[in-house]
């Protein structure tokens, strides 16, 4: 009879403390060891939080990003190996994974696996081109032309640049990257008279600026967030909607003449701006 009842009692202890992922599997409550640094905290399913099993995982796999648990361009655990070390569904793995390649903080490289998404820190203090800061951190800088030509400048180009309504600019339309990964989409405008073929620019718009004498020594930068409409999102292959940082940057040469115009959308997850503030003496 004792055994028995124990037996019940136990059998209610794991029913109460059950919980349902999204495959419709039951888990018993646990902790859960990650497959990473061993400072990380336990990931444990929360039974009052109502969402499903892997969003709980997306967000603790998020936060360790985050945190500097990964490194950039670390290998993630695959789902299986996921799945076999948390005990839940390779489903499971598989969404929580789903959900930080959405949010950008991982990538997809096919036949290799997932790894974790570059992520650049830029001094708001520094005025230096997207190569620069991609080359000092160690990553390698490639840009993807969308479009490279010359045409009249439009009414905000005109006001930005201090240019008559006549001026042709040369517009160049690219995606930057880091490690062959999707950082920004940008689009640069410079004078025609400072750039007559843009079909020239290689990788680097402030080096081809710098070997024609043409290099913006400072720069105004404003800085806003905006949600990614249709056709953004498609460019940067996120979901409509998504969060991007909207960077407009008007550089000038050392004799005060505006040279540079360029809208940056940088996806948010990539970059963390620094800025070191003083009180006044």
């Amino acid at each position: 009879m004792l055994i028995r009842k124990a037996n019940a009692y136990t059998k209610l202890f794991h029913a109460v403390h059950c919980v349902r992922d999204e495959c419709c599997h039951y888990t018993l409550r646990h902790t859960l060891t990650m497959p990473m640094n061993t400072t990380s905290p336990a990931f444990q399913v929360d039974l009052n939080d109502n969402s499903p099993l892997y969003m709980q995982l997306a967000r603790k796999l998020a936060l360790d990003v985050r945190e500097g648990r990964y490194q950039a361009d670390q290998a993630l655990p695959s789902e299986r190996t996921l799945s076999d070390q948390l005990e839940v569904s390779r489903v499971t793995a598989r969404k929580a994974i789903d959900q930080l390649v959405e949010q950008g903080l991982v990538v997809r490289k096919r036949g290799s696996g997932n790894y974790i998404a570059p992520r650049i820190e830029q001094p708001l203090s520094d005025l230096s081109s997207f190569s620069e800061q991609l080359q000092q951190r160690g990553y390698t800088p490639s840009s993807h032309w969308l479009r490279r030509e010359v045409m009249q400048a439009d009414a905000d180009e005109q006001l930005s640049l201090g240019l008559s309504p006549s001026t042709r600019v040369a517009r160049l339309e690219r995606l930057r990257l880091a490690d062959d990964v999707v950082m920004a989409y940008e689009v640069s405008v410079i004078p025609a008279a400072v750039l007559p073929r843009p079909e020239n620019v290689g990788g680097s718009l402030y080096a081809h600026l710098a070997r024609t004498g043409h290099m913006p020594v400072r720069a105004l930068q404003h800085l806003r967030a905006m949600n990614a409409s249709a056709e953004l999102a498609a460019r940067l292959a996120v979901p409509e909607g998504r969060a991007v940082l909207f960077i407009t940057r008007v550089g000038y040469l050392e004799s005060g003449e505006p040279v540079e115009l360029t809208h940056s959308y940088c996806l948010s997850d990539h970059y963390d701006f620094v800025a070191e503030l003083r009180r006044p003496a």
